[in-house]
């Protein structure tokens, strides 16, 4: 199936009709054990079961999965709500970042029953009989569902992304025609949720030196801002074995896009500006 966008979800999928092992191949410090299960609410006309993934590095133990009861009737009709409604009515150590609640900041971002998603726009209502959240993958978990992202930010900084000229700044802004607006479409939207990097799978092999989808992507919107004069110099930090061309294409980033954008085609993108540019 040739993926479009990112509302291309699939029936079925190759690990719910084959699935892994939950803890095949994992070092012994690293294996999630099962955890505590919360009793259900008393007198709850509608209950949902959620396993969240819960790990605790001051504690020592290994990372376990607690199962929790969400009275639907006393909470909102989204993900994120029904973790507010944990932390406040059944267990206040349950740890996630959350912000705007409108799927603009990308703080709430975690795999929600496999897929990488925003826990703000994700509904209860999609996920499975038992949903599971898990923080991103590829990784380090600072505490439950909260990841480090010290590296990859640190990634989006090497790509400098900001508006760079040479000429004198004008007395107004730097225009743009309707035409040269409309080819970072597809670009600014990205919220640096990095639900795309999380799941590709030659971030996780190569995320030294690999940038990811989504710095990728950020670097492609300012390739075509019509108003940056460092477009050579840009390509130049670009064109390098690893920083770019470790992407094979696998498409993970653009089914798992919460925003609906397509990072695989501005990588692609970037490999034609290379590659034009080299004759």
């Amino acid at each position: 199936m040739i993926i479009r966008s990112s509302d291309q979800v699939p029936k079925t999928t190759l690990f719910e009709r084959f699935p892994v092992p939950r803890n095949f191949g994992v070092a012994l410090q690293s294996r999630i054990e099962r955890g505590r299960a919360w009793p259900a609410p008393q007198s709850a006309a509608r209950v949902k079961t959620f396993e969240i993934y819960r790990y605790d590095p001051d504690s020592g133990a290994n990372p376990r999965l607690d199962t929790y009861h969400v009275d639907l009737d006393a909470c909102g009709a989204m993900v994120l709500d029904a973790l507010i409604w944990i932390k406040n009515n059944v267990d206040s150590t349950l740890t996630f970042r959350r912000s705007c609640r409108e799927g603009v900041c990308g703080s709430c971002a975690m795999n929600i029953d496999g897929t990488n998603w925003l826990a703000c726009t994700r509904f209860i209502a999609e996920t499975s009989k038992r949903a599971r959240i898990y923080p991103l993958s590829g990784m380090p978990v600072i505490k439950d569902l909260v990841p480090d992202q010290t590296h990859v930010f640190s990634q989006y900084s090497m790509i400098e992304p900001w508006l760079k000229s040479r000429t004198p700044a004008p007395a107004t802004e730097r225009l743009q025609s309707p035409d040269e607006r409309s080819r970072i479409d597809g670009g600014w939207e990205c919220i640096l949720c990095f639900c795309c990097t999380s799941g590709c799978p030659s971030h996780w092999w190569n995320a030294d030196r690999f940038l990811g989808p989504a710095v990728l992507l950020q670097a492609w919107r300012w390739l075509l801002d019509s108003r940056d004069e460092a477009t050579g110099e840009r390509l130049d930090e670009l064109e390098d074995p690893f920083r770019l061309y470790r992407c094979h294409t696998i498409l993970n980033c653009t089914r798992t896009c919460p925003k609906g954008l397509n990072p695989a085609k501005a990588i692609a993108g970037i490999k034609k500006m290379l590659l034009e540019r080299s004759g």
